[in-house]
């Protein structure tokens, strides 16, 4: 009795923030509502709407276009970024400091911030491209270049994942990297045969983190560019927002929300299944 009592808050946590949203979802997807009207059954229709939706292919496209360029990215360069600050130098807790403050800066304020750095006429990209004797690059108004900018935005949060690096990668036994010099192995040797295996599992799990990250970024394409310009960073979890509250159709938005959750299911078990199989969790000898 004592156990369930412990168990219980987790247990409404689960029914009441997961399990009830997603059956409450599941009802909206095949309802027509527009929160005035009662709800009119339509069975598939929301699902099979989808098929000839030019929006919905849209922001299913640019929200993996996204995914697939800011996702590896951000886990090369947040694993470079760990091991700059895993050296032992004087000084480096600062660094640390420095490179992990922007991940826990509000979206809201990274938003407002990027959209002043990505300004045409005073942002101070464009500033430090006119002192290069570069021209002028119109980040946020050309459709070439919004998403491209946002990617860019995209990295300014790498700080989070090059604390979870960098935890693992100072739980790395030091008698490993000993060993390996007394044997000859240089630098390369030492990151491609003993950091990059045992740090495996950690570069696994910000993978996956990442990409169930990326398929649901909302903020800077909502607050930075509206999902402009001409839909050209339309993220998903934007035009859904825009179904249900915009155009008030929440039967739409709710089918659209469980489309998403089988996306990042399946990508989340073919990463498990392809390269699951490539971590590590010890040296072979």
């Amino acid at each position: 009795m004592v156990g369930y009592i412990f168990i219980s808050p987790f247990i409404l946590g689960f029914l009441l923030w997961f399990l009830l949203p997603a059956v409450t979802a599941l009802w909206l997807a095949v309802n027509d509502w527009n929160l005035i009207r009662p709800p009119r059954f339509v069975g598939a229709d929301n699902f099979l709407k989808m098929g000839t939706d030019r929006l919905f292919w849209q922001s299913l496209k640019v929200t993996t276009v996204f995914s697939i360029i800011s996702v590896p990215v951000g886990l090369v360069l947040s694993f470079l970024l760990a091991l700059l600050m895993n050296t032992k130098v004087r000084g480096i807790a600062f660094f640390r400091t420095v490179y992990y403050l922007p991940s826990i800066v509000p979206a809201v304020a990274s938003a407002v911030l990027w959209a002043w750095i990505l300004n045409t006429e005073f942002g101070l990209l464009n500033v430090l491209l006119q002192a290069l004797g570069l021209p002028k690059v119109p980040w946020l108004q050309d459709p070439e270049w919004a998403l491209p900018a946002l990617i860019l935005m995209s990295l300014w949060g790498l700080g989070g994942s090059m604390i979870i690096y960098l935890a693992g990668l100072q739980g790395i036994p030091e008698t490993y990297y000993e060993a390996a010099r007394i044997d000859g192995a240089g630098r390369w040797a030492q990151l491609r045969h003993i950091t990059i295996p045992l740090m495996s599992p950690i570069i696994f799990f910000n993978l996956i983190m990442g990409i169930i990250g990326s398929f649901q970024i909302f903020t800077a394409g909502y607050l930075v560019t509206n999902g402009g310009p001409q839909n050209a960073t339309l993220f998903y979890v934007l035009y859904l927002y825009r179904n249900g509250f915009e155009y008030l159709d929440m039967g739409y938005a709710a089918a659209l929300a469980w489309i998403l959750f089988f996306i990042i299911l399946a990508l989340t078990l073919f990463v498990f299944k392809y390269v699951g199989r490539m971590v590590h969790y010890e040296i072979s000898p």
